[in-house]
């Protein structure tokens, strides 16, 4: 009974974590109620104050659904020191990031909340400085895999692969922002992996200007 109880509660959550991302989706999460996600995930008030304290904290549990896969991913590549082609394992982290937008709804939906559908200020101040931190935490970690590039002979020696993750990273941030706002077709989400695939090359390619 106790186990069936434990995997009730967790289905409620799911659900109510559900409900969130839609309703802010439509809404925006400015516009948001605690009793619109109630009544959207057909539970009561209290049901959502019983898993989640406020409005941020189930944002919280919305945004670290959708970005810890990708962290995980990114840190299984920074820490294959069997890799043969660094660079292919930072081209393929970006494109599959593409390719799961593309087929999850969900993880989509999120992202677009995050990018459009949020306002940065009160207390949601910290969500966006939590998600400054993470962005770090990709860039040390590509950093680390151009390092195991140059040490390939990938990239030319003189180039800085601390430099050279803070350009990825931006890179791909402008592409993200432009593949989600990109809703009429316009060419941003059908050839955003190919900008990936141009980007990467362009690291194996370039020679600094003396």
């Amino acid at each position: 009974m106790a186990r069936k109880t434990k995997e009730d509660a967790e289905l409620t959550r799911q659900r109510i974590i559900t409900a969130a991302r839609e309703v802010f989706a439509k809404r925006g999460v400015s516009h948001t109620t605690m009793e619109h996600i109630a009544t959207h995930a057909q539970v009561t008030r209290g049901a959502v104050y019983w898993h989640f304290a406020n409005k941020l904290e189930l944002f919280q549990a919305m945004r670290d659904q959708a970005m810890l896969p990708f962290i995980d991913q990114l840190d299984a590549a920074a820490l294959d020191n069997q890799s043969e082609d660094p660079l292919a394992s930072i081209e393929h982290f970006f494109c599959n990031t593409i390719k799961t937008l593309e087929k999850d709804a969900s993880t989509r939906q999120t992202y677009e909340i995050m990018m459009a559908k949020c306002e940065y200020v009160g207390e949601f101040n910290d969500v966006l400085q939590q998600l400054l931190i993470t962005c770090q935490g990709f860039i040390d970690k590509i950093q680390l895999l151009y390092k195991k590039a140059q040490q390939k002979g990938l990239i030319h020696p003189d180039l800085d692969p601390a430099a050279l993750a803070m350009d990825t990273q931006l890179f791909f941030g402008g592409v993200l922002n432009m593949w989600i706002k990109d809703n009429s077709g316009l060419g941003y989400r059908s050839k955003a992996i190919d900008f990936i695939k141009q980007h990467i090359q362009f690291r194996r390619m370039t020679q600094p200007r003396r």
